[in-house]
């Protein structure tokens, strides 16, 4: 049974770093193309961070860029997300996600980091930034 479990979500204060952590189960994350991804209230699913199958190519969001790192351990079927310089507007339930369809890879690697592309879900973990 394929399933992702993130946690390390919490309540944090401006400025302040948070890792993420995606514990995957049921299937290998060998030769799948990773993401995190985070929803706000009232807004839509956004694409935070994107690797590719082999880690070659990652890929952020402008919001992302220089505060956040995604990285992969395969051999221990995790992924996670390190945020630095939190901002209040980072707030939301960040989500990982994953796909083995060698078109999402290709997307990525394109530069493409969408939710749409990605077929499994974990149940999300809330990231709270607030003095």
């Amino acid at each position: 049974q394929l399933r992702l479990v993130e946690s390390g979500g919490a309540l944090v204060q401006p400025g302040g770093s948070l890792r993420l952590s995606c514990a995957a189960s049921g299937f290998t994350l060998d030769n799948t193309a990773i993401g995190w991804f985070r929803q706000a209230p009232g807004k839509e699913r956004e694409g935070v961070s994107c690797m590719s199958s082999g880690g070659g190519r990652a890929v952020y969001a402008d919001s992302a860029k220089g505060r956040f790192t995604i990285s992969r351990d395969n051999a221990r079927n995790m992924m996670y997300l390190e945020m630095d310089s939190l901002k209040p507007e980072d707030t939301g339930l960040y989500y990982c996600a994953t796909d083995r369809r060698k078109q999402t890879d290709i997307l990525l690697r394109l530069g493409r980091c969408r939710p749409g592309d990605y077929d499994s879900w974990g149940q999300g973990t809330q990231v709270t930034v607030s003095s």
